[in-house]
């Protein structure tokens, strides 16, 4: 049985784990490549259109605003509090997340690379300035007094929102959106995120890696791997020869490197996972 093989690989601790957007799904934030992934609709915007002009930055923080308070209103799912507990039970080394969301934290999970940042923070592209994105969408709602409530009128069906945080809108309904600027320098601002087209930073990257070299298993949860950010894992623990995991719905890029491959809702999973292993150990 394949679960059994989940369950082996575990119970003889040092995993580091790798999740996608499919961890977060059962949190009410949607995947991009999944069977009913916002790629299908959306196409996420790239740094290199955030850099170009002021209008794209525009476009950006409008959707993102909307967005911010869907994702900031999401909670840990059974997922995340079943690696919680397995990293407390001393199984897990830590969690290399592709997700910005910051729930593997809020569910308690304490050695957590967010290899693509988290979208609660904010930094100034002039000062370097970090600052509390809820502290940013405050200033926005008192710089555009209506604006949800005008969004909500146009579309009484609800903007759908994004696994990166911001909604799909049309570009009539950010008209007149006004952008707020660093409370420091009256820099421009961007999210502390790694957008499409960016690379992670190097010593984030450094200590993702240094996880997974210092790993005797890699487990991966919710990730196609389709980008190299996290498919780069798989390679490294391949070249080690560190067995490799996968769950996940639908296929992904490193289903042929692993030894294991599970293609099931991660909220069945991983509770089973914790509570079996969590059992045996009490």
């Amino acid at each position: 049985m394949v679960f059994a093989r989940l369950r082996d690989l575990v119970a003889g601790g040092g995993v580091a784990v790798l999740t996608g957007a499919g961890m977060s799904t059962d949190s009410g934030i949607p995947d991009y490549r999944g069977p009913n992934g916002s790629l299908r609709r959306h196409t996420p915007m790239t740094y290199q259109q955030f850099n170009r002009d002021q209008a794209a930055r525009r476009r950006y923080w409008a959707r993102s605003h909307l967005g911010w308070r869907h994702v900031a209103g999401a909670r840990p799912n059974t997922g995340h509090r079943a690696l919680a507990e397995l990293e407390a039970a001393g199984l897990l080394d830590g969690v290399i997340t592709q997700n910005v969301d910051g729930l593997h934290q809020a569910a308690g999970s304490l050695r957590v690379i967010d290899l693509h940042g988290e979208l609660a923070r904010v930094r100034c592209r002039a000062c370097g300035a970090l600052s509390a994105r809820a502290e940013l969408d405050r200033r926005l709602r008192a710089a555009n007094p209506g604006f949800a409530a005008g969004v909500a009128a146009a579309s009484p069906l609800g903007a759908e929102v994004n696994p990166d945080g911001d909604v799909t809108l049309p570009d009539g309904a950010i008209d007149g959106f006004v952008v707020v600027g660093c409370t420091g320098c009256g820099g421009d601002l961007e999210p502390d995120v790694v957008f499409f087209g960016a690379t992670v930073p190097p010593t984030r990257l450094a200590s993702a890696v240094a996880l997974v070299e210092n790993a005797r298993g890699l487990l991966v949860l919710g990730s196609s791997l389709a980008v190299m950010s996290g498919y780069r894992f798989v390679l490294r623990a391949g070249e080690l020869g560190i067995p490799v995991g996968i769950v996940n719905q639908g296929p992904t890029r490193g289903d042929a490197r692993a030894e294991f491959t599970i293609d099931s809702p991660l909220g069945a999973v991983l509770p089973r996972l914790a509570a079996e292993l969590l059992g045996a150990a009490a």
